[in-house]
Order: C-alpha cells, then sequence, then structure tokens
C-alpha cells in the first residue's frame, strides 16, 4: 500500500518539526507538500527529500488547500499529515497493510497531542480521532477555511486503526495565542449567523466550563488551565469577529 498512498502536507514557516516529520514519512513513494508562503527554512528542508514534490500556493482555506494538494498527488490514495505531525512505525506498518482496493474506506487514527513536549490528556485534547486517509477518487475534504473535515459518502466505511500519530502543535503560550488569532479571523470571515458580546461571553464561559471541568483540565496542572483559557479566548473573540463584522456591513 505505501507505493500506492501519496502523503499531502501543508507548510507556511514550518520548519521546527518539519525535518523530523519528512524523515518519518521516507518509505512512502511520494510527500507532496504545497507551501503558502514560508520565510523561513521550510522550502530547503522539503527539497532535501528525495521523495518530496513540492508545491507553492497562496493560502486560500485550510479546507481548499488540502483538496488542491490531493488534486496535484500522484496517487488516489492520501494519506493527510500536518507539519507538526510525526507519524511513528507502527502507524506506517499498520497503512501497508490497507487493502487499496476498497476505496470506499476511510482510515482514522487516534492522536496523542503535546504542549511543550509534554502529552496532554486533557480539555478534549484527548482521545483525539482524526480521519486522515481517504481515496480522492471516493471523496474530499470540506472547502471550510478552517476546521475542515472530509466528506462522508453515504456507503463510505470509517475505519479505526490501533497505532497512534504524534502531534506536537504548541511549544509556548505564544504559539497558542498566535493560532487563536488566526483561526478566530478566518471562523469570521467565512460565517455569517447572527453573533453578540453577550453571545460571545457566554459561548466562552461555556467553553472554559467544559474544557476545565467537565474534561478534566484541572487534573492537567497549570498545562490544563493554560489550554482552557486559551480555548475560551478563541471562542471569544471569533464571536467578537464576526459582530464586528456584521456591525461594519450594517
Amino acid at each position: 500500500m505505501l507505493d500506492q498512498i501519496s502523503v499531502t502536507m501543508l507548510t507556511k514557516n514550518s520548519q521546527r518539526y518539519l525535518k523530523a516529520s519528512l524523515e518519518a514519512l521516507s518509505p512512502f513513494d511520494e510527500v507532496l507538500v504545497l507551501d503558502n508562503g514560508s520565510s523561513d527554512a521550510t522550502i530547503e528542508i522539503a527539497k532535501s527529500f528525495p521523495n518530496v514534490t513540492l508545491v507553492e500556493h497562496p493560502f486560500i482555506g485550510f479546507g481548499p488547500l488540502k483538496n488542491l494538494a490531493a488534486q496535484k498527488a500522484k496517487h488516489d490514495w492520501i494519506l493527510s499529515i500536518d507539519s507538526d505531525e510525526i507519524v511513528p512505525p507502527a502507524l506506517i506498518k499498520e497503512i501497508g497493510q490497507l487493502d487499496p482496493s476498497r476505496i470506499e474506506n476511510l482510515y482514522a487514527f487516534a492522536r496523542l497531542n503535546h504542549y511543550r513536549g509534554k502529552v496532554v490528556r486533557c480539555c478534549g485534547w484527548s482521545p483525539d480521532i482524526v480521519t486522515r486517509i481517504y481515496n480522492k477518487r471516493f471523496t474530499h475534504f470540506s472547502d471550510a477555511q478552517v476546521h475542515e473535515s472530509l466528506i462522508m459518502p453515504p456507503d463510505a466505511h470509517k475505519k479505526l486503526l490501533n497505532a497512534e500519530l504524534l502531534h506536537y502543535p504548541f511549544d509556548s503560550t505564544e504559539e497558542l495565542i498566535e493560532k487563536m488569532q488566526r483561526y478566530s479571523t478566518l471562523y469570521a470571515r467565512e460565517h455569517t449567523k447572527p453573533s453578540s458580546p453577550f453571545k460571545a461571553f457566554v459561548r466562552a464561559g461555556f467553553g472554559f466550563f467544559k474544557n476545565y471541568f467537565l474534561q478534566k483540565g484541572f487534573l492537567c496542572g497549570y498545562e490544563g488551565l493554560l489550554i482552557s483559557v486559551s480555548n475560551a479566548n478563541g471562542i471569544f473573540y471569533k464571536y467578537i469577529k464576526l459582530y464586528e463584522k456584521q456591525r461594519d456591513r450594517s
């Protein structure tokens, strides 16, 4: 199966984990890296791997970019990986044993999320099941600017693999804040539903309660508190930005 699947990856200033991520993907026939404006060493790192095909394109939203990457990949089977994710040997072995003739199958696996190198098992970060293997002749990602997901056709079969994916999304509070800023802006740009300061406050308050208490963030030390507050801030600002956009239009 490994010689019949293309790995697709979006990058932008992704140098921190890119080398380790691409090294782990060396058993695959093709890794299609779609870069949207890196100014660090991302391009140079990607070009240094013989199985990498590099494509550059402006940012048009995460969903559309992932679909574009799949279109440019040479194989029909796609493994969609982020540049801060590392596929361990156990998961690669399991992927290699899949049946390529079952194009109606979509494959998911658990993702181990880390903060500053530490696994976080609270705040909704665990269990984190992501569906990432699919046949592009059968399905594709939604066109959402952010929080895109694979479309599940009526005759699709979702299968859960046993091995886990390693994910290193944040190494500092600054990175949490930067992602909150970027994603809340994309959310407000994409949506048109009514919003208000009161709605932003209530949604954010419930988000903190859910993360910190219902999803046991209080058991994860300062990381649990930090992530819960950050998630609540993200909720608050996405609705406030949506509210401001609506006020500007009116």
